[in-house]
């Protein structure tokens, strides 16, 4: 079941241009220590990007709108009554560890999970976590070990950006999802294709919604994702 609710909104979405700290809080009505807690998390990325390549270089004047607002815009789409959060191939904490300080103002926050291959990248994940007090767990290992599956177990909700196309992105979902784990995934232009293609291996119910980052891409919401039988 696909839902073109999105579709038909997405031309007439306001996109918010998020230039600025400020910008941020009045965009995602978030309080003032959340956006002090956003602020020294760019400072540490512009210090470590320097010596590790965390992000596209030509996407750091635009930090607060391409990262920090493109991940917070996804908070809406994690259930209310979720208490577990994986977020795969983190890099360098986009969607996961924005979504970890946010959610932080749940009045039951989930455990938030970041798992990242790179030793540097999650080095890095773990020191942002522990400047600006985050619970989140990082855990530098690969999605697909029996360790990390075993180590992780099943959890409520899953993400990921830009980390795979929907065909693969579904197959690592699943060894995390039980049947009401909700997948919340931003997608570029070719979302639609991705899904098609997706369907020759999984079966899955799927909502998208505009992003508010990016005219062409999609918010991506699957659920009851199984194999094809």
């Amino acid at each position: 079941m696909t839902s073109d609710h999105g579709d038909r909104q997405a031309a007439d979405a306001g996109l918010a241009d998020i230039r600025s700290p400020d910008d941020f809080a009045r965009a995602f009505s978030v309080s003032r220590e959340t956006v002090e807690k956003l602020k020294l998390y760019e400072a540490k990325l512009r210090k470590w990007q320097r010596a590790v390549n965390l992000v596209s270089p030509k996407t750091l004047d635009a930090v607060w709108h391409r990262h920090f607002a493109d991940s917070a815009q996804l908070t809406e789409h994690v259930p209310e009554n979720a208490k577990s959060l994986l977020d795969l191939g983190s890099g360098a904490g986009f969607p996961g560890l924005v979504l970890a300080i946010l959610l932080q103002d749940r009045a039951a926050p989930p455990a938030v999970t970041l798992v990242e291959s790179d030793s540097r990248k999650a080095a890095f994940l773990a020191h942002v976590s522990r400047s600006v007090d985050n619970p989140a767990r990082i855990l530098s290992t690969r999605i697909e070990a029996s360790s990390t599956v075993k180590d992780v177990g099943l959890v409520d909700c899953v993400t990921a950006r830009a980390l795979a196309p929907c065909i693969r992105l579904f197959a690592s979902f699943a060894l995390f999802a039980h049947p009401g784990t909700v997948g919340v995934f931003p997608k570029g232009r070719g979302y639609a294709d991705e899904l098609q293609a997706a369907r020759e291996r999984w079966d899955f119910k799927v909502a998208h919604h505009p992003s508010l980052t990016d005219a062409d891409s999609r918010i991506v919401v699957v659920t009851e994702v199984t194999p094809v039988t």
